[in-house]
């Protein structure tokens, strides 16, 4: 099996687990948030989202400027434009993943840049796998906020005691 072809599996499965997560996103509690510290649920909503066409700007652009420069950074405020949103994303995503080839993803350096210095120099491969758990990861900050704030905790990996479905 092709490198891209794992990528592009990878990236329909944990699609449809963070659907099912954003489709409980709260209306009306964007700046709530559990400490001082933490992200406000309409930004990492937002950041969950849009997460995947992080792929598309790894495969088809050489750097990703945190400063927002390539980054739509529009307010989604419903359930139904967050899941609009990721849908694009997560389209986009696969487009440019068929538009490669396994020697671009493993030869080819990418940046990411933040404030004008490098955040991060690594081959593609590594960025979009990385990538990829990172978008988990913020799922998983999201599902404890959607508990925080009395709403069904979709099955992502597993059950829930929501939703007792194994996928």
């Amino acid at each position: 099996m092709k490198l891209t072809e794992l990528f592009v599996e990878q990236l329909k499965s944990e699609a449809a687990r963070t659907r099912r997560v954003l489709d409980e996103m709260p209306e009306g509690r964007d700046e709530w948030k559990p400490h001082d510290k933490s992200m406000p649920f309409g930004r990492l909503a937002m950041l969950v989202a849009r997460m995947p066409a992080w792929v598309s700007l790894i495969v088809t652009q050489d750097e990703l400027n945190l400063g927002g420069s390539n980054v739509d950074q529009r307010p989604l405020r419903t359930s139904a434009e967050l899941v609009d949103a990721h849908d694009q994303s997560v389209a986009d995503g696969l487009r440019a993943l068929a538009g490669t080839t396994d020697e671009q993803l493993l030869t080819t350096k990418w940046r990411m840049t933040a404030g004008g210095h490098v955040a991060l120099e690594e081959l593609r491969y590594i960025v979009l796998r990385d990538t990829l758990m990172h978008w988990s990861h913020h799922r998983g900050q999201l599902t404890v906020y959607l508990r925080m704030n009395d709403r069904k905790v979709p099955s992502v990996y597993g059950p829930t005691a929501d939703d007792q479905r194994f996928l």
